[in-house]
């Protein structure tokens, strides 16, 4: 009895209350799925790698002269930075930075080939404006 009277109550609004509950509807549904899917996209990249478009940016030669550098201070080396020549970022507690640089022993030239390159992964914490070298080794 009471399914029949929930149909007549349904039956007897006006054609344009429907209209007004599907466009609803319609919205909602819309907003939800636009809504999940920023979120998916957000949390694939918190954690996750992302390639650095521009590794000539100041700041990311920066991170690469500071790798060598600091690879230099631990080994004893004479490691002399040439270019940031690829690199990907992670968002973690501050960010990872993951750089393919090259480096010569000796003079620092650019474009004549004797430069090796090597991975280095960088943790940077920029509230705190401090750098950790957490690994340097030759790139394969």
């Amino acid at each position: 009895m009471n399914h029949l009277c929930y149909k007549r109550i349904i039956y007897s609004l006006p054609l344009s209350t429907h209209a007004k509950i599907n466009n609803k509807t319609t919205f909602i549904l819309f907003l939800s799925l636009v809504l999940c899917s920023l979120y998916a996209s957000q949390a694939a990249r918190t954690g996750g790698w992302s390639p650095i478009s521009d590794v000539k940016n100041s700041h990311i030669v920066e991170i690469g002269e500071f790798a060598v550098s600091e690879y230099n201070k631990q080994s004893k080396s004479g490691l002399k930075f040439v270019e940031v020549v690829s690199g990907e970022s992670q968002i973690v507690a501050g960010i990872n930075y993951r750089l393919i640089v090259a480096a010569n022993e000796g003079v620092a030239i650019t474009g004549n080939g004797e430069s090796k390159k090597y991975e280095a992964v960088v943790w940077e914490t920029p509230w705190l404006k401090s750098m950790n070298l957490t690994s340097f080794k030759p790139a394969m």
